[in-house]
């Protein structure tokens, strides 16, 4: 049996949200739809009414692929509603922001994707996981991805082929640097001998720039270097990276618009220093991370560098040993950018040392509305907040917002 269902709103994951509730992905508000009721979701949705902003979706394979969540809307409606994401977010807290025009990245202007591949009968399959499954659903062509990593699916293949099982998935993440495709694969078979000689064999064919398997690297053509600004770094495999260069950009323009006339910085959750190179033509930074390996490339690039001020770097697990607040007194700048589960073990002392400016970059809207709270309520104003969009047609919103401390 069906019935009809108004969608009132979507949620945080893109769903539209009837009644109940009860959840319809791929629906937008004011839309009446009809489906199977399975528990709180819909299944077998048609659409009786659509929204005026409901659009072709331009990717083959949007019904079965589960990378994306919002390509059945306007990109006007999609920048509306991740705009008002945040807006609800700061509301729940109880703040008021000034909200900057959001910046959407290009199409098909990913750089780094993590694919799923799996040994067939016949070969292999190697593409995205469907919308809330383990089915891996093949793509030959990608709306969001850059070309040059659409084109390197067969590599994902061959990796699948070679040391990938019909049981098990492998993790392919696949990465554009300046010299070439840098590839890092988890889950394989052990190695031995015959193993790694194909998999070096791989990257010669494919002319990869380097070949991690199961976190050991098996060949390395070019040190597959990335550019943070003008500088060059070399991540270690399968590091984090901004989605796009258009995000990066975006995020690290906002840093130094709030950074500028700082003369020493704390850059905290620093990663392989998207921020700390840029940041150190304008000022002495002290780069603070918690994974070793990419607080190396961060050092390592510096002291290639020319005419950047110092870089100091430390190893540090921020969440069980935040910077205290009397360390933080010697900055007059913090650049924060955790991951989803924001940074409120760092805020608290961020927000008992007085620090005069605070950047706080953010991928999850909750989580900054809280930790933004802690510091209003110790004498912060929440200046701005530029809304980025690198992860498009995504649920996913990114964002910078500039803190000064009031006199």
């Amino acid at each position: 049996m069906t019935q009809d269902y108004t969608i009132l709103r979507l949620g945080h994951h893109g769903d539209g949200i009837a009644d109940g509730p009860i959840y319809a992905p791929r629906t937008l508000p004011g839309e009446v739809v009809t489906g199977v009721l399975e528990g709180d979701r819909l299944s077998d949705i048609r659409i009786k009414s659509p929204s005026s902003e409901r659009v072709k979706a331009p990717c083959d394979h949007y019904k079965s692929c589960g990378g994306c969540q919002l390509q059945h809307a306007s990109d006007e409606f999609v920048a509306r509603w991740k705009m008002d994401v945040v807006r609800a977010a700061l509301a729940a807290q109880h703040i008021e922001a000034i909200l900057r025009p959001i910046q959407t990245s290009p199409v098909r202007s990913r750089r780094r994707a993590v694919l799923s591949a799996r040994r067939t009968k016949k070969g292999a399959l190697t593409g995205f996981h469907g919308r809330s499954s383990g089915t891996i659903v093949e793509i030959s062509d990608c709306h969001v991805l850059d070309p040059g990593l659409t084109n390197a699916l067969p590599v994902a293949e061959a990796m699948a082929e070679l040391g990938g099982s019909r049981k098990a998935e492998l993790s392919v993440t696949l990465t554009l640097s300046e010299v070439g495709l840098d590839v890092a694969v988890r889950g394989g078979k052990a190695l031995d001998g015959p193993l790694e000689l194909a998999l070096a064999q791989e990257t010669e064919r494919h002319g990869l720039a380097r070949l991690t398997w199961n976190d050991e690297i098996i060949a390395m053509r070019q040190a597959p270097a990335q550019h943070l600004g003008p500088d060059l770094v070399v991540p270690p495999p399968g590091a984090f990276l901004q989605a796009t260069k258009h995000g990066e950009q975006a995020l690290t323009q906002a840093v130094m618009e709030i950074s500028k006339g700082a003369k020493k910085i704390a850059d905290l959750f620093a990663g392989c220093g998207t921020f700390s190179f840029p940041l150190a033509h304008l000022a002495e930074v002290h780069a603070v991370e918690g994974d070793a390996a990419m607080t190396r490339a961060l050092d390592q690039g510096w002291r290639m560098s020319i005419g950047l001020k110092k870089i100091s770097t430390e190893v540090r697990d921020l969440f069980r040993r935040p910077l205290m607040a009397d360390e933080l007194k010697q900055f007059d700048t913090v650049v924060l950018d955790p991951p989803r589960a924001g940074a409120i073990a760092q805020i608290a002392e961020v927000a008992v040392s007085k620090c005069p400016v605070v950047a706080y970059v953010s991928c999850n809207p909750i989580s900054f509305a809280r930790d933004a709270k802690k510091l209003c309520a110790a004498g912060y104003t929440l200046e701005w907040i530029q809304v980025v969009d690198q992860f498009r047609w995504s649920s996913h919103i990114e964002l910078v917002a500039g803190f000064t401390l009031r006199r």
